[in-house]
């Protein structure tokens, strides 16, 4: 999940299947601990598109300024020269967090990728 399509040594730092209760589904070993609360704010989000623009995405502790998304589909999020993206699916939040050399397209490709095939999955 973690490659980046034909850059060789490019990954996403890190990356994450959630369900909508926040159960982890899937994780990379990096995936930052998050609590309940950040991922609360992110479902709220979703649903209110625009709920987390004044205080920040947070993900581990770690603040990130919403950047534009697709309102209740896509969320992004930029810190310094990496970002995240996270997308829902029918039953689950796909994140995937980048750092250069990795660009915030190549991220956006990736999660939306597979957030895609698990709605065609049913999920």
């Amino acid at each position: 999940m973690c490659d980046i399509d034909g850059q060789s040594g490019h990954h996403l730092s890190a990356a994450a299947i959630l369900g909508h209760d926040g159960a982890v589904w899937s994780q990379s070993s990096t995936f930052p601990k998050f609590n309940a609360e950040e991922i609360n704010g992110i479902i709220t989000d979703f649903n209110e598109p625009g709920h987390l623009a004044p205080t920040g995405l947070h993900v581990g502790g770690i603040k990130y300024m919403v950047i534009q998304g697709e309102p209740g589909a896509v969320i992004r999020g930029k810190k310094g020269s990496g970002g995240i993206t996270i997308k829902k699916t029918g039953q689950a939040l796909v994140f995937g967090i980048y750092e250069e050399p990795v660009t915030p397209g190549q991220c956006n490709i990736v999660v939306e990728r597979l957030a895609d095939y698990l709605i065609d999955q049913g999920l």
